[in-house]
């Protein structure tokens, strides 16, 4: 297997799995989206680290706890693993917007502390989200934002306004597909 050297921040609902305005409270609620572990799997094989960015404002609504939340996660570690895929790290904020903390997108402070556990500078490292605040949080961290027209993909890509250098991608294994394709070197056969 090779060593991972390259990194990509995935938003979780919406992008991993099928998105509700009720919020993910249980781990019966988290189903994923068709093909996203698949395409995880892939990046796995690719050499790819990885990690997921996410608010979970829920949590600070008092609609899901932290040991909740933690099982929703382990739901996703383990249909994962069913597909051969992992998960390098997760991360989440569990603030409402109200708490004008740093680490809830749109603000770039949970991606900030990822790049410092994986020591790594995140300028050009793809984030793919499926809201305007996850490429906004990516853009500011110096990432290539990939909006995803799965979860509330569509709307925020209707709503316009998106950050510069933005792509639209049907799902995470187009974009996967994309990131792969342009990471093979060109045939030298001629």
């Amino acid at each position: 297997m090779p060593v991972p050297t390259k990194l990509i921040i995935l938003d979780r609902d919406g992008v991993l799995n099928v998105d509700s305005d009720a919020f993910i409270k249980t781990p019966q609620e988290w189903r994923p989206i068709p093909g996203s572990l698949e395409a995880v799997a892939r990046l796995n094989q690719a050499g790819y680290r990885v990690v997921v960015a996410t608010n979970q404002s829920g949590v600070a609504r008092g609609l899901l706890s932290m040991a909740t939340l933690n099982a929703i996660h382990q739901k996703m570690h383990e249909a994962a693993q069913t597909v051969g895929a992992h998960f390098d790290a997760v991360f989440f904020c569990p603030h409402a917007s109200a708490d004008n903390c740093d680490c809830r997108k749109p603000k770039a402070g949970m991606l900030h502390a990822l790049a410092k556990r994986f020591q790594v500078n995140l300028k050009g490292v793809p984030t793919v989200g499926d809201s305007l605040r996850d490429l906004q949080a990516g853009f500011v961290a110096g990432c290539k934002p990939y909006l995803v027209l799965t979860g509330k993909g569509e709307k925020t890509r209707d709503a316009g306004g998106l950050p510069p250098g933005t792509t639209i991608h049907e799902n995470l294994a187009a974009v996967v597909d994309l990131l792969l394709h342009d990471a093979t070197p060109p045939n030298a056969a001629g």
